[in-house]
């Protein structure tokens, strides 16, 4: 596969059903957010936590999930589409910490150990990432489970956040008003 095709010179790209749009469209913001993401997870690994290593694997497969479902303006069976299992999985994740973490009772400030404040600064994309597919579902078909995905996937990033700080024995730190 070359990597170069020179076809996006003029601004324009292809979605997944070969459709040509702006390079500025909302669905290749959404779509182009979520690969920050990714890429973003990838300098998050290797944490030093091998359960949290697994999780960031799984999402950062899931996310190439993410970006072909909003490449693909209409899917067919067989398609690679987020699916109500992914939110689940997510859930599962963030549920397998109740035990670890002590329940929050104010607002925290994002930071911590190098890892934990690269969670919370994932966690902040993945925010802007929902905020940019919410913006394409007010104009266009979005596979609903693809919004759920990215707001509990921004809640398993904070979690993750605090699970590393509190690993490495960093306190959380509230802000004061």
């Amino acid at each position: 596969m070359k990597i170069y095709t020179g076809r996006g010179d003029e601004g324009m790209t292809d979605l997944r059903d070969m459709s040509r749009v702006s390079k500025t469209s909302p669905r290749i913001e959404s779509y182009g957010t979520v690969d920050e993401l990714n890429a973003l997870i990838g300098t998050i690994v290797p944490t030093g936590y091998d359960d949290i290593d697994e999780q960031l694997s799984g999402v950062q497969n899931h996310l190439h999930i993410v970006q072909a479902d909003l490449a693909n303006p209409d899917p067919d069976d067989g398609d690679p589409v987020v699916r109500e299992a992914h939110v689940a999985e997510v859930e599962d994740w963030i549920d397998s910490y109740d035990d670890e973490l002590a329940p929050l009772e104010s607002f925290i400030l994002p930071g911590g150990s190098e890892t934990g404040s690269r969670l919370h600064h994932a966690r902040t994309v993945c925010r802007r990432a929902e905020r940019r597919v919410v913006a394409l579902a007010g104009e266009s078909e979005v596979n609903e489970h693809t919004v759920e995905y990215l707001n509990r996937l921004s809640d398993a990033l904070f979690t993750f956040g605090r699970a590393v700080n509190e690993r490495d024995g960093v306190p959380e730190e509230n802000p004061t008003y």
